[in-house]
């Protein structure tokens, strides 16, 4: 019975306006046009000229679509009986040994398209954008979204899997079956909700990649796309982290000397990708990919440690402290040349972790310092580090309200201490000599502000003008300093 050409029956099933109502839907389901039942595709006493007409009976069958939120008693034995036939059309596609004509893999793929691109329901994050609350969950397990068609769902993706194990290429391309089109189409449902359906579709996505190499490139190029649009736009993506992954092992494949594509995709994506708020969702995959890049060329160790610098947070500390561990790991490979190059910015950044309120950057900060590349990387460009750590350090020492993180600090100044004494104790007179001109100049202005006060509240007008001289260097002290008091 031919079902392609057919409307809703409000009963949760799509199906022929021309038929007629004295049909069961499981009669509907078990008959061809001539009603005579549909033999199982393993039956032995089948002749092998008839299996594709079976097999093409139980293909229209499997394209008929169902509510699955209707739970009639008709409806559950009709879709139970669709998955039945999913089944064996997935067992066939294991045992088959012949190619398939393209006039089944024609209604395979018509199949696919109709059971696997369909709408996606709006997201929570849609809905807080439309100012709709989400719904209040009490568990971590409740919040999890489960695609109520996925029983049927599981099996059209089984199959679409061993038809592309078992069928050459060649076969799939030459009647436009899987192309562009269909990529993309596949790409769109990585924004699906059930993490069941995403890490489905990455198996997928990636043994196309592997096995239709005319479309690799093109699939990059889409899969960038995403995230072009994930980063400078939405900020909203289920599926990142299942694409980062994908890239993961592309780029694991990638050949040294990198290209200059390969190059691009580090900086002009992987890196920005450590700006949204939601990294922590996605970022073990993210991380992967950069180390990736980094041992195949120790070089980029610059452009990586400048680019994390570039888009560090200001306020989120659970992203700091994933920040800093992914810094570490990039120090591991680094070689000194390319450490000389960010030196300076990356000691500021540093110096600002370890003098961190929150204990959890502070001490992740002082972390790095058990290790022993990034302690020897430190010590052959200690004239220059030194002096922008050490404020950091004697602030610790003396203020931070932690006392495990205060410890951890001393065993620090310690080992800094026995790399060079005498530049240590030099660095120590000159940050004493800071703080002694800031102290200066803060009783300076406490000074001043007295005496405007003093003024303000008097009722006499001052006999002459009062200026403030400034003679220090700092600019702050300058522009405060620089008041004429009429």
């Amino acid at each position: 019975m031919v079902m392609e050409k057919s409307e809703s029956t409000g009963m949760g099933l799509q199906r022929n306006t021309s038929m007629q109502t004295r049909l069961t839907l499981k009669d509907l389901f078990q008959t061809d046009p001539s009603h005579s039942p549909i033999p199982p595709l393993n039956d032995n006493s089948i002749p092998s000229s008839k299996t594709e007409v079976i097999l093409l009976k139980k293909i229209s069958i499997c394209k008929v679509l169902f509510d699955h939120s209707v739970m009639a008693r008709n409806i559950v034995e009709a879709r139970e009986f669709k998955r039945h036939t999913l089944l064996e059309i997935s067992e066939f596609m294991k045992q088959e040994k012949t190619e398939l004509s393209d006039k089944v893999l024609k209604e395979l793929f018509t199949m696919f398209s109709v059971n696997i691109f369909r709408g996606l329901p709006p997201s929570n994050g849609d809905q807080i954008k439309k100012g709709i609350p989400p719904v209040a969950m009490e568990s971590d397990e409740e919040k999890i979204t489960y695609e109520p068609s996925w029983p049927h769902l599981h099996i059209i993706y089984d199959v679409l899997l061993k038809l592309l194990l078992h069928t050459e290429p060649k076969s799939l391309s030459k009647e436009s079956f899987l192309d562009k089109a269909f990529v993309m189409r596949l790409l769109d449902r990585f924004d699906s909700e059930d993490r069941r359906e995403r890490e489905v579709l990455k198996t997928i996505f990636h043994r196309i990649y592997g096995k239709f190499t005319f479309l690799r490139s093109f699939m990059r190029k889409s899969v960038n796309n995403v995230f072009f649009q994930f980063i400078f736009e939405s900020e909203r993506h289920n599926g990142i982290g299942e694409l980062l992954e994908i890239m993961g092992s592309i780029i694991n494949g990638f050949v040294v000397p990198l290209k200059e594509e390969h190059k691009l995709f580090l900086m002009r994506v992987l890196i920005p990708l450590h700006k949204p708020k939601c990294l922590i969702n996605y970022h073990t995959q993210l991380h992967y990919c950069m180390s990736q890049f980094v041992q195949k060329d120790c070089k980029l160790a610059d452009v990586v440690i400048r680019g994390l610098i570039k888009f560090w947070p200001l306020t989120n500390c659970h992203k700091e402290v994933l920040l800093l561990g992914e810094l570490e790991e990039v120090l591991e490979f680094t070689e000194e040349t390319a450490f000389n190059k960010c030196l300076v910015s990356l000691a500021r950044l540093l110096a600002r972790c370890l003098s961190s309120s929150h204990s959890q950057v502070a001490e992740r900060a002082l972390y790095m310092w058990n290790n022993e590349h990034f302690v020897k990387l430190v010590s052959t460009n200690l004239t220059h580090m030194l002096p922008i750590v050490i404020a950091a350090i004697e602030k610790n020492m003396k203020h931070h309200w932690n006392v495990s993180i205060q410890e951890q600090t001393l065993s620090v100044k310690k080992m800094l201490e026995n790399m060079n004494p005498e530049l240590f104790q030099k660095c120590i007179q000159n940050l004493e000599k800071e703080e002694s001109k800031a102290d200066h100049l803060r009783k300076r202005r406490e000074q001043i502000w007295k005496k405007l006060e003093i003024m303000a509240t008097s009722t006499t007008p001052p006999s002459r003008p009062l200026i403030i001289k400034n003679n220090g260097n700092n600019g702050f002290v300058t522009s405060f300093m620089s008041i004429e008091v009429i």
